[in-house]
Parts: structure tokens; C-alpha cells; sequence
């Protein structure tokens, strides 16, 4: 009995080893460390930190007000809140593998005694039918002899964290589509405003040319030219309207909402937010710190090495240490009687050698999911600083088309002016007027849909440097009616 106890705590202290590799965290690139490339000039963006709430910066109660709402009552995020309790179940499964399994069986069948079986058919011998009650407990506990279970857990708990990393990666996407949904109301808002004000401008001058022409001025052929270009501003309004009622409808399912339950205090924004100050965007050493998609890699490159270990445990045998319990009586009452009782105890051995194929072709197959692993790993490190530079070069090029947009509406409205005034005085041709007035509109709606592009743009730099989840409220998977 004293060898069996020494062999077991042998056991016991074997169990600390683990086979398979050790998880390593993976570098990134050196280069990618610094101030990002695109964001050379003081007023497009500086190296101060994100704030984790970027979207206050625009100061709209608003738009702050919408995104609490999206991050709360978004039903993506529930999914993804599902997904991670489901992970966090499996990790309860995997940990439960540290514990012995038992199992109690109770029964009480009947017998009876005194038949035969002959000729193809049970023969009656006499007796009297008897029952028997039986009750048993075994227990079994796995010694972690080569790490298999430790492998498992670590496995499972780096799953669960990269789910978590993507929970926070809906949270980011949520909340820059929250807002961007919000900047193009605001922004269509302005541009049908502009749209608007350009129709009233066209519709004087056609009414000033049907003047003109009953009187003699001016010919059929001059107010049919007037003519398509009023209701081409006319045609401009429609597909405004259209877009910025899809962007409402959008905004309502980000925040939970149905489309019969549209924000009213979105609907009335007729301007879009815009930060006037450089971006605080920080460096690429801090990006990767907190982009959550990079965080979700680096944890499923995590799983992907532990699970090697798993596969590497099934080249060896595994012990289990069990024991069982049993008593069988003629009474209930007999089963407490000890002295009937059966017991057992004892190590047990499995171990499929020497056919061990099957265990390294998984060996194989976790280090190239591991491999794998480690590429897309590589590949979101890229992705996450690729995206951060092309959205501040697209904002950086905006800026720079916006200043031009402007100059040149400030142009076209002076030289509608003067059109007009020389056109009273017969200085300037009717055609010089349209030529002036089609000029005019055209930079204003181009200013207006710029102003639109800058918001967008701000907010893609926002959501490309992966803010917005820090901070932000849990979210619960929606409970199953009846459950």
C-alpha cells in the first residue's frame, strides 16, 4: 500500500511538465513604432494621445448622446456578447479537466429465477421471483502527466480573450459607424439646403428670362436653356433627400431602433460636425497597443501554439488514477451493509503505441494552424498601420481640396455678380449670365459635399486607429424567452 501511495505522489509531481512549444509574443516591426508617415503637417494631425471617446472632440450632445445609445442597444454587439460567453464556457469545460469525474449509478432490477433457454424459446423451471438493489460510485481523476490539460485550459483562455478582442473590435466599428452614419445626415442635410438655395437662384433667373422674352429681349431658345437648368436643380434634390433618409434608417438599426423610430434630434442636423484642431492621433507604437483586431491576432496566435501542446500530449500515454464502490442487497436497506461492498482502486494506463501516426499527423496539423496563425498575425499588424496612413492621406488630401473648393466658390459667386450686373447694363450676354450662374451652383454644391468628405474622413481616422472600446459599457447577450 506505502509503494502504491509513493508511485501516485510520483505521478502527482511528474504532472508539472508540459510538452509543446511556449507561447512567445510576437514582434512587430521596428519601423512601425514611429510618428505615422502621413501625418507630416501640424494642422492635419499631432502626436498626442486618442482620447479613448473621440467623438467628443466634436463637442456635439448629440452625436455623443448616439453613440452611448449604439454602444449599449447595438444588437451586433449582443452577438458578439453571445459569442463571448460561449468562449468563457468553453474555458469552465477545459478548467473542469483539473477535477476528478465521478459517477453514482443506483438501481433495483427484478429477477426471476428458474428459466432456461431451449429450442429457441424460454422453458419455465419453477422458483420465485426475486429483486435486487445495487448502488455503486466511481471516481477517476486524469494526472496531468505530460501537460495535456494544462495545454487545453491555456488554450481555451487565449480564445476566450481573443473573443473578447473582438467584441472590442464590433465596439470600434459601431461606434465610427454611429458616427459616420451621422455625419452624412448632417452633411446631406447641408447639402440639400445648398440644393435648395440654388433652385430659388435658378427660378429667379427663369422667371426674369420668361420677363425678358415676353417682352421681346430674349428668344424661346434663350429661356429653353434657362429652362434645363432649372429643372436640373430641380433633379438634384430628390436623390439628396434619398440618400439622407437611408442614412437615418441606418442610424436607427445602429442604435437599436426600428426605422419607424428614426432620432428626431438627428433628423434635424443640417450641418456636419467637424473637428477644426489636428488629430490627436498619437504614434504607431500606440496603435498597435490598441487596436483590438491586432489584440484578437496575437491571442489566436496564442491558442493556435498551446493547442500544439494538446496534440504533442497524444504521442504519450495517459494515466488515470480510479477507484469505484459498489454493493449489491436484496433490500434498500441492505446496501448500507459494508461488509458486502466491493471496492477497487488503482493507476490505468492508455496508450495507443506503437501506432502513433494518427497522434503526429495532429501534431502536423496544429503547427500549421499555428504557422498560420502567426501570418495572419503579421498580416493585421500590416493592415492596421495600412489603414491608419491611407485614411490620413485621405484626409490630408481633402483638407487641401476643401481650401481650393473654397476659393474657387468665392470666385464664382463674385463673377456671378458681376455677371449680372453687366448682363442689367448690356455689357454682358444672356449666355455669359447662364455660363456664370451654372459656375456658381456647381461650387457650392462642391463645398457643401466636401464639408460631408471631411467629416466622413475624420471619423474613418478615428475608427482606423481602433478607438472606442475602451471605457465603453458591458453588454449582456439577450436571454431566450422560456429559458
Amino acid at each position: 500500500m506505502r509503494g502504491r501511495t509513493l508511485a501516485v505522489a510520483s505521478l502527482m509531481l511528474l504532472a508539472g511538465c508540459a510538452v509543446g512549444p511556449r507561447f512567445v509574443p510576437p514582434s512587430t516591426p521596428p519601423s512601425a513604432q514611429g510618428p505615422f508617415v502621413s501625418a507630416g503637417q501640424p494642422e492635419l494631425a499631432a502626436q498626442a494621445p486618442m482620447p479613448p471617446l473621440w467623438w467628443r472632440l466634436y463637442d456635439d450632445t448629440v452625436l455623443d448622446s448616439l453613440v452611448q445609445q449604439a454602444l449599449t442597444r447595438n444588437q451586433d454587439l449582443k452577438v458578439a456578447a453571445a459569442n463571448l460567453a460561449y468562449a468563457q464556457a468553453l474555458l469552465e469545460e477545459a478548467r473542469a479537466g483539473r477535477f476528478p469525474s465521478t459517477d453514482l449509478t443506483a438501481g433495483g432490477p427484478i429477477y426471476r429465477k428458474g428459466f432456461t433457454s431451449g429450442g429457441g424459446s424460454l422453458q419455465a423451471l419453477g422458483g420465485a421471483a426475486s429483486t435486487a438493489y445495487s448502488a455503486g460510485l466511481t471516481a477517476s481523476y486524469q494526472v496531468d502527466l505530460f501537460g495535456r490539460i494544462r495545454r487545453g485550459i491555456q488554450a481555451a483562455r487565449a480564445n476566450a480573450e481573443a473573443t473578447q478582442a473582438a467584441e472590442d473590435v464590433v465596439r470600434v466599428t459601431v461606434a465610427g459607424g454611429t458616427a459616420s452614419a451621422y455625419a452624412a445626415i448632417c452633411g446631406l442635410g447641408e447639402q440639400i439646403d445648398v440644393a435648395r438655395r440654388s433652385l430659388d437662384l435658378v427660378q429667379q433667373t427663369y422667371d426674369l428670362t420668361v420677363t425678358e422674352r415676353d417682352a421681346g429681349a430674349l428668344s424661346d431658345f434663350d429661356l429653353a436653356r434657362e429652362g434645363v437648368i432649372l429643372a436640373q436643380a430641380k433633379a438634384a434634390i430628390p436623390p439628396l433627400e434619398g440618400q439622407r433618409r437611408a442614412a437615418l434608417f441606418t442610424l436607427a438599426a445602429l442604435i437599436g431602433r426600428t426605422p419607424a423610430q428614426v432620432p428626431a434630434e438627428a433628423a434635424t442636423c443640417r450641418a456636419p460636425p467637424r473637428i477644426t484642431q489636428a488629430l490627436p492621433v498619437g504614434d504607431g507604437a500606440a496603435l498597435l497597443k490598441r487596436r483590438p483586431d491586432v489584440r484578437e491576432a496575437e491571442r489566436l496566435l496564442a491558442a493556435a501554439t498551446f493547442r500544439i501542446g494538446v496534440a504533442t500530449a497524444d504521442l504519450y500515454p495517459t494515466i488515470s488514477i480510479g477507484g469505484a464502490v459498489s454493493n449489491v442487497a436484496t433490500t434498500v436497506g441492505g446496501l448500507g451493509n459494508t461488509a458486502a461492498a466491493s471496492y477497487s482502486i488503482g493507476p490505468l494506463l492508455n496508450w495507443s503505441f506503437p501506432n502513433i501516426l494518427v497522434a503526429r499527423a495532429r501534431v502536423h496539423e496544429a503547427g500549421a494552424q499555428a504557422s498560420g496563425a502567426l501570418a495572419f498575425f503579421d498580416g493585421v499588424v500590416l493592415q492596421a498601420l495600412g489603414d491608419t496612413e491611407k485614411a490620413l492621406s485621405t484626409y490630408g488630401a481633402e483638407l487641401d481640396h476643401h481650401v481650393a473648393l473654397a476659393d474657387a466658390r468665392r470666385n464664382a459667386d463674385e463673377a456671378l455678380r458681376l455677371a449680372d450686373v453687366q448682363f442689367k447694363a448690356g455689357a454682358a450676354s444672356f449666355l455669359d449670365l447662364i455660363t456664370a450662374e451654372q459656375t456658381a451652383v456647381a461650387a457650392d454644391q462642391a463645398v457643401a459635399q466636401s464639408d460631408q468628405t471631411i467629416s466622413a474622413d475624420q471619423v474613418a481616422v478615428f475608427q482606423a486607429l481602433g478607438g472606442g472600446w475602451e471605457g465603453a459599457p458591458a453588454v449582456a447577450a439577450p436571454r431566450i424567452p422560456g429559458a
